[in-house]
C-alpha cells in the first residue's frame, strides 16, 4: 500500500446516465404492476444500457477479466448491467417497506452492540436492502452519509419515502461532523459508501484485484475523528428475490488516546486495506454486483 497525491476522480468525469422523469415514471410502474411484472421492464432498460454504454461496458469488460481471469462473454457482461438494474427496482420496494417479497439472508449479525457505530459499504450490491436488516440490529434508525452533489438520489428517495431524506446527513458541510456525532450519540448506525473519492483528496494505492487502485482514507478519518468502531457490509444480490446480507468487523477507532498522530495515521491505512481486502473478496465471490462503471484502477483515457 502507498500513498498518492489527491486527484480527480475518474466516475465524476463522466455525467450520469438515464434521466430522473424515468426513475420516477419506473417507479410507478413498479408499485402498480407489482415486482415480478415490472421486472420486464427491467431487462429492457438494461438492455438499453449495455448497448448505449460504451465507457461503462469497457469497464465492466475490464474488471469481469480480472474477477474470472479470462475474457468475460457479453452474457456475462449484460448480466452485471441487469443484476444493477434489479438492485435499484428493489429499493422502490425496500423503501416501501416490503420486505416481504424477499428471501434475504444476514450473516455477521452478532457484531452489533448498543452504541453508534459506522458502517463501509462500497458500490457493490445493495445498500438499501440494509432496511430489512432493522430486527438484527435492534430497531435502530440507520442514516447514509452522503454529498450534496447526488441530488438525483434524493429527488427518488423524495418521491418514494419523504421520511426517506430525514435519514441522509449530508457531507461536505461545517455542520457534517456534528450532525454525524449526533446520530451516533444517539445509537444510530451510519452507512458510507467508501470505495469512491468525491473531490480532490488522499487516497492510498492498494493491490485490488492484480492492480494498484486508488482508495479514499477520508472514510477511515472520519471514524477515527468520531472515535467509532467500523463494520464493512455488502447487501449481495443473488438472484430473483434473494439478498445475502455480510457484515465484518474492520476497525475499532473508540480507542485513541494516548497514540501519536503517526501512530493514528497508521491506523488509518491498517483500517483502509481492511476495507479494500474485504471490497475484493466480496467481489470476487459476486463479480455480478461490482457496479462501478468507471475505470476503478484510474487510468487515463
Amino acid at each position: 500500500m502507498s500513498t498518492a497525491a489527491p486527484r480527480a476522480a475518474p466516475w465524476r468525469q463522466r455525467p450520469e446516465r438515464g434521466s430522473l422523469s424515468l426513475m420516477r415514471f419506473m417507479m410507478r410502474a413498479s408499485l402498480v404492476l407489482g415486482r415480478g411484472p415490472s421486472r420486464v421492464m427491467v431487462r429492457i432498460i438494461a438492455a438499453y444500457f449495455f448497448v448505449t454504454g460504451g465507457a461503462a461496458r469497457r469497464a465492466t469488460r475490464d474488471f469481469l477479466a480480472r474477477v474470472l481471469g479470462r475474457a468475460p462473454t457479453l452474457a456475462e457482461q449484460y448480466h452485471q448491467f441487469f443484476t444493477f438494474s434489479a438492485t435499484v427496482h428493489d429499493r422502490v420496494y425496500f423503501l416501501k417497506g416490503r420486505f416481504d417479497l424477499f428471501e434475504i439472508e444476514v450473516r455477521g449479525a452478532e457484531l452489533f452492540a448498543p452504541e453508534g457505530m459506522l458502517l463501509m459499504g462500497g458500490h457493490l450490491g445493495s445498500f438499501e436492502v440494509l432496511r430489512a436488516c432493522g430486527r438484527h440490529m435492534g430497531q435502530r434508525r440507520v442514516a447514509m452519509a452522503m454529498y450534496d452533489e447526488n441530488a438525483r438520489l434524493r429527488s427518488v428517495l423524495a418521491a418514494l419515502d419523504p421520511a426517506a431524506l430525514g435519514d441522509v446527513v449530508a457531507l461536505g458541510r461545517p455542520e457534517s461532523m456534528l450532525e454525524l456525532a449526533a446520530r451516533l450519540d444517539e445509537g444510530s448506525i451510519v452507512g458510507v459508501l467508501a470505495d469512491r473519492t468525491l473531490a480532490d483528496e488522499p487516497t492510498a494505492m492498494i493491490d485490488f484485484l492484480g492492480a494498484p487502485a486508488p482508495f479514499p482514507t477520508g472514510p477511515m478519518r472520519l471514524a477515527a475523528a468520531l472515535r467509532r468502531r467500523v463494520i464493512f457490509m455488502a447487501g449481495l444480490h443473488r438472484g430473483g428475490n434473494r439478498y445475502e446480507i455480510c457484515f465484518e468487523p474492520l476497525a475499532d477507532f473508540s480507542t485513541l488516546e494516548g497514540l501519536s498522530r503517526d501512530e493514528r495515521e497508521q491506523r488509518v491505512g491498517q483500517a483502509t486495506l481492511a476495507y479494500a481486502r474485504c471490497l475484493e473478496r466480496h467481489a470476487r465471490a459476486a463479480p455480478d454486483n461490482w457496479f462501478n462503471f468507471h475505470d476503478f484502477w484510474g487510468r487515463a483515457g
